[in-house]
């Protein structure tokens, strides 16, 4: 026997044990914390206090869940952070993420405040993050573009509980520099921030360092990483190791008891397969992550609209099964009949969207794409002679809702009611998170 081969045979023999060795525990506290933790890796004391004690009483179980997806989980004395993995679909998540100036302010503001003692005012600290910024050779404008991205990174912090607010209002900072806002720095998470490392200058080679980053070489943990972090996954967008997996093993001895664990439905088809979430398992579409669907509100109204146009009357292609498209002229013209039928103001779409269909197309594009729904091609030409066309393909998936008949009240309590209304069938996970 050779060596390579002994060498395989032992990762085999170590695999087969794991899969022996691992078993659910989880009731339904566990798999509350789990989706939690995956849509909100940051628990910080004295706001989720609740959810702390739950991990803190399931920390075994939690661990070694995580752990079958290769995601570390921190448990410190007034902090729980999970490390995840970046998510997949990066451009499609990049598209939702917050703009480029808020997330180089972000990492700007915690280099400075390594530096600020652990009560600060917010000028003091915009003025070390600056200093940061031209060391690094960043632009310095001080305009009010600036001033709202500094203040968006300081809300993102503020959500990490690295930065909180403790006295005055940060929005102020957007009108005045020398706006009164004490601050709090917990210099013990600011390690945190950073949860994925990789050996490679992400200054000098970004695209390496993030490929570094993502790498997964083991097909069973990248795929349920992909089923736990993301909608669901197509088989097409499989390799052969993927595929085997999902062919093999998702129903069986590893991925039904991670859904299992998560609290989740085990959902396969012939054209992919996903986790769903039950519709008991929370009260508000909100908790599902920062993509939930279905929604109130035009943009989802009009998506689950869309949804429905191309199981109807979209166009199938050999060469992908199950998919169903619909020109970008067919789309503009679907909105703007919807927007006159439906009318605008209360009871009725957006103003602005009903006035726009090409803006709402793009709204409903960038929902859609980030819940892996729906993919673009550019590059489709006419076969029936008319002129080339975008085309917007639908998921298989796209079919499982019904669109509601009427357009989404919009008065503000009908709004807040609808709102802290769950969807009204099962809806597919969404759990992720931008500093990933």
């Amino acid at each position: 026997m050779s060596e390579a081969q002994a060498g395989n045979d032992a990762a085999e023999q170590t695999e087969n044990r794991g899969r022996r060795a691992w078993s659910v525990e989880a009731d339904a506290e566990v798999s509350a914390a789990l989706r939690t933790l995956a849509a909100r890796p940051w628990l910080v004391a004295g706001r989720d206090d609740e959810t702390i004690a739950a991990v803190r009483r399931n920390l075994d179980t939690v661990r070694e869940a995580f752990a079958r997806l290769g995601w570390v989980l921190v448990v410190e004395r007034d902090l729980v952070r999970l490390r995840k993995s970046p998510p997949v679909r990066r451009d499609a998540w990049a598209a939702t993420a917050p703009a480029p100036a808020t997330c180089s302010w972000f990492f700007l503001l915690v280099a400075a405040a390594e530096a600020m003692p652990p009560r600060v005012g917010l000028a003091q600290l915009v003025t070390a993050a600056r200093a940061a910024a031209a060391e690094a050779g960043l632009p310095v404008t001080t305009d009010i573009a600036e001033r709202r991205a500094i203040v968006a990174a300081l809300r993102m912090l503020d959500e990490r509980g690295v930065i909180e607010q403790m006295d005055g209002v940060v929005d102020g900072f957007v009108h005045d520099e020398h706006a009164p806002v004490l601050l709090a720095v917990h210099h013990t998470r600011l390690s945190h921030v950073i949860a994925n490392f990789a050996d490679a200058d992400p200054s000098a080679d970004p695209a390496g360092w993030l490929a570094l980053v993502e790498r997964e070489p083991d097909a069973a943990r990248r795929m349920r990483r992909r089923l736990v972090d993301d909608t669901l996954v197509h088989v097409a967008d499989l390799d052969e190791a993927e595929a085997d997996w999902l062919s093999r093993r998702f129903r069986g001895d590893d991925g039904a008891p991670l859904a299992a664990a998560f609290g989740l439905h085990a959902e396969r088809r012939a054209e992919g397969a996903a986790f769903v979430v039950p519709a008991e398992a929370f009260r508000r579409p909100r908790e599902l992550g920062p993509l939930p669907f279905p929604t109130p509100g035009t943009t989802g109204h009009a998506a689950l609209l869309l949804c429905d146009a191309a199981a109807v009357d979209g166009t199938l292609a050999a060469d992908r099964p199950g998919w169903r498209a619909i020109r970008d002229s067919t789309v503009l013209a679907l909105l703007a009949s919807w927007g006159q039928q439906f009318g605008a103001g209360r009871g009725g779409w957006a103003g602005e969207d009903v006035d726009n269909p090409a803006g709402l197309a793009g709204k409903v594009r960038a929902l859609l794409t980030g819940l892996n729904l729906l993919r673009i091609d550019d590059t489709t030409a006419a076969d029936d002679g008319e002129s080339a066309e975008r085309l917007w393909w639908f998921s298989p998936a796209a079919g499982r809702w019904r669109p509601a008949t009427t357009a989404t009240t919009r008065g503000p309590a009908t709004r807040r009611a609808a709102r802290d209304q769950p969807p009204p069938s099962d809806a597919l996970l969404i759990l992720d998170s931008p500093e990933r």
